[in-house]
């Protein structure tokens, strides 16, 4: 079986890129890259993985995912901090989906703070 192309569209496999996230195999290193692995986690509807690197200040009790909704896309648009050394970093994207309505996207300016080593999604500021 060929090698699935990761959501966040990486250029890497989803087993190299974002399953290693998802399964706990790894963690995310920048903001950005955690960013990516969200969406994916949206794009093959992993919920858990959403709730679990939430801010617990700003994460919901629980979380449905729309089942018609298909996140085909995501694009970077900016990166303010979020490196390896930082402890608060923002990433503004747009993502891309498909529905029953027709195409849209999600424009958002994200921002991530890293607490004990992990990077976790704090709110949108837009």
């Amino acid at each position: 079986m060929p090698a699935t192309r990761c959501p966040c569209l990486s250029g890497l496999t989803y087993d190299a890129c974002c399953g290693r996230l998802h399964d706990g195999t790894a963690t995310a290193q920048t903001a950005e890259q955690l960013m990516r692995s969200r969406f994916s986690a949206f794009a093959v509807a992993r919920p858990d993985y959403l709730l679990q690197t939430w801010h617990p200040t700003t994460r919901p009790a629980t979380l449905e995912l729309d089942d018609e909704l298909r996140w085909y896309r995501l694009d970077i648009l900016a990166t303010r901090e979020g490196g390896p050394f930082d402890t608060t970093g923002v990433v503004e994207f747009e993502a891309f989906y498909r529905s029953p309505a027709g195409a849209g996207s999600q424009h958002e300016i994200s921002r991530f703070r890293r607490e004990d080593g992990r990077w976790l999604y704090l709110d949108a500021i837009t």
